[in-house]
């Protein structure tokens, strides 16, 4: 009899299950701050770009309204360096961005929480922000064809190395845990230096070709450190993160974004969890009878070896 996860293995295949027109209307509702960065996605920013677009989106209601000369003073960069900006994403100039802006920034205003959303406890507004989170990360899945690709190219790498230093070592640690149920080979990365490249140089010396990595918020010099290793150690990189512009994302080959709650002392990670489940799922569906014959493998040993409880 095939267990609980070798089911949900069988039935949570990804497939597309969208009708453009669903995705439209989904994209139709996206947030203020998410059609932001939508203007922003896809574009290769210097560090001083990086800086106006992040500006842009923490200061969207009041920037959307201020001229070059404001907008340059307030980030701190030359008004060359905002005409360059925007030219870079595909306006004709300063002027066509901020009039992309601002309908953006008075749906914000029209959209601002009223008295009942400020009464909210803390703890109200940490799972509303993570509900949000969630919801964003399911609007940019609604085509889950690049999920799909790199859970195909996770599953054929063997050695397969997973990397997360710091705060992301939990995110690492669960992703590697639950693929070396369908994957032969899984090795992690938790610390930086010699040892993450001593462990990056034996995975492609033993035939591996990507690293999954996560970086999560306060992102860590030696993360980047160790993306950068690995790139040049001959492996690709797939990078989770919080963050789709920044010196990560622009060492990364592929990068997948989902944020995290940051309203408490300490952040959550409820999106990055679903975003890893979803990458477990696509691996999975990338050699399914390898999968089965490891599940199947597994179930034998724990009922041999019995590991659980009879919940």
């Amino acid at each position: 009899m095939a267990s609980g996860q070798q089911e949900r293995a069988q039935a949570a295949a990804i497939t597309s299950g969208r009708r453009s027109s669903e995705a439209e209307a989904e994209v139709a509702t996206a947030s203020p701050v998410e059609r932001v960065r939508a203007l922003f996605g896809g574009h290769r920013l210097s560090p001083a770009q990086r800086r106006i677009a992040q500006f842009l989106t923490d200061h969207l209601t009041e920037a959307a309204f201020l001229s070059i000369t404001e907008l340059a003073e307030r980030v701190g960069v030359s008004q060359p360096s905002v005409t360059r900006f925007a030219s870079s994403l595909g306006f004709s100039g300063y002027p066509a961005l901020r009039e992309a802006l601002q309908p953006i920034a008075l749906s914000a205003v029209a959209g601002a929480p009223g008295e009942e959303e400020r009464h909210r406890n803390e703890l109200q507004s940490a799972i509303d922000a993570e509900i949000e989170n969630l919801t964003s990360l399911r609007r940019s899945l609604a085509a889950p064809g690049r999920i799909v690709d790199i859970g195909r190219e996770l599953a054929r790498s063997v050695p397969l190395t997973v990397v997360g230093l710091r705060i992301s070592v939990s995110l690492a640690e669960y992703f590697a845990y639950a693929a070396r149920r369908i994957h032969p080979d899984v090795r992690v990365v938790t610390r930086g230096g010699s040892v993450a490249y001593d462990g990056l140089l034996q995975a492609r010396e033993a035939g591996g070709t990507w690293v999954l990595a996560f970086a999560m918020p306060r992102h860590a010099k030696e993360t980047l450190a160790v993306v950068r290793a690995a790139r040049g150690v001959g492996l690709r990189v797939a990078l989770v993160t919080d963050l789709a512009l920044g010196p990560l994302a622009d060492e990364a080959d592929e990068v997948f974004t989902a944020g995290t709650g940051s309203r408490l002392v300490f952040d959550s990670y409820a999106a990055p969890g679903v975003l890893s489940a979803g990458i477990l799922q696509a691996m999975a569906d990338a050699d399914p009878e390898r999968t089965q014959a490891r599940l199947e493998k597994y179930e034998h040993a724990a009922e041999q070896h019995d590991f659980f409880l009879d919940d």
